[in-house]
């Protein structure tokens, strides 16, 4: 789901596409008009809803060349009745005499399923671009991307990545882009410190390392840089917030035994989140990390207006987990 779609794909007669991850489904989109294009095809595109009983026999018509069209329609889910009966007919045409071709274009949910069903029930290829929420397939995408233009991203360089650049799809296959193009396509982890050191040094997730850590010269030095350079306090408030939690979960998790899957299930975090948490625990004693959770939340609340110094409350909270290190 989450690898580069191919321009060079074949158009089915009916292609379905379903979801709300942006990046993906205009990838589906452009790689159906890519084919239908590629032999000569006539594109037409619009939103559904401007689509009027009667209007889809003469856009799905060859035009007066004889090309067959490709009707690009977005937002299917939003047709009325009349209209979708007209698209299902249109489907059965296109799958049984191949005149025409369709790609329908459904956000996902029950709104028009009766549509989504009948144009799969006929033949219609579907793909699926849900919305990427878990670091995981962040990850796995990332690594879809420099693989797709021959580059080698090490594991460590797709979470730092992934750290560096943020949750947007589109950023992140920039950033993958441009570091295929400027490096010798060998990327780990300096690499992208290298190019973006601002951004992956000076957020919140640094900060809440390094203090989990027990380094408190760094974690001072990189909350001070991530306030320089406009990162908002209730961000690194946030981040520490998570950090804590997470040393709080994986180490309740691995007393009671589990392991594995069963870890990730329970404290939701995906592996290589729970083994760099796993190495951050050492050190801590169960006591010291209750200290820090509190510290955290304290400072959670003084960023959101229970303080008058955002900073000063970041700091003294970083100096608090720190501190909660050696609390046994």
């Amino acid at each position: 789901m989450l690898a580069p779609m191919s321009t060079k794909t074949k158009t089915a007669a009916v292609t379905v596409v379903v979801g709300e991850e942006e990046l993906l489904v205009e990838r589906a989109i452009a790689a159906c008009v890519a084919a239908a294009r590629a032999v000569g095809g006539d594109v037409r595109e619009l939103v559904a809803t401007e689509l009027e009983p009667g209007q889809l026999a003469e856009l799905t018509s060859p035009s007066l060349f004889g090309d067959e069209p490709l009707l690009v329609l977005r937002d299917v889910e939003q047709t009325g009745k009349d209209v979708a009966d007209e698209l299902i007919a249109a489907c059965r045409a296109a799958t049984d005499a191949e005149e025409a071709r369709l790609v329908l274009v459904h956000r996902g949910g029950a709104r028009g399923k009766a549509l989504l069903d009948a144009a799969l029930g006929v033949g219609g290829r579907r793909i699926d671009c849900a919305k990427v929420t878990k670091p995981g397939e962040r990850i796995d995408f990332v690594r879809a991307e420099a693989r797709a233009i021959g580059a080698t991203l090490s594991d460590d360089g797709a979470r730092a990545l992934v750290d560096a650049v943020g949750n947007e799809l589109r950023d992140l296959a920039a950033a993958c882009a441009q570091l295929g193009a400027d490096t010798d396509g060998r990327i780990d982890a300096a690499v992208v410190a290298r190019y973006y050191r601002g951004r992956a040094e000076a957020n919140g997730f640094a900060v809440a390392d390094r203090a989990v850590e027990g380094r408190l010269g760094e974690a001072l030095e990189q909350l001070r840089w991530a306030l320089a350079v406009g990162t908002a306090p209730v961000l690194i408030a946030s981040a520490l917030a998570q950090g804590v939690r997470a040393l709080a979960k994986v180490g309740s998790a691995a007393s009671r035994g589990l392991r594995g899957g069963d870890l990730a299930r329970e404290v939701g975090l995906p592996p290589w989140k729970i083994d760099r948490v796993k190495a951050q625990l050492r050190g801590w004693s169960p006591a010291g990390v209750a200290a820090a959770v509190h510290a955290a939340a304290e400072a959670d609340a003084a960023v959101k207006g229970g303080g008058t110094d955002a900073g000063y409350a970041l700091e003294k909270a970083v100096l608090a987990v720190v501190a909660a290190r050696d609390i046994r």
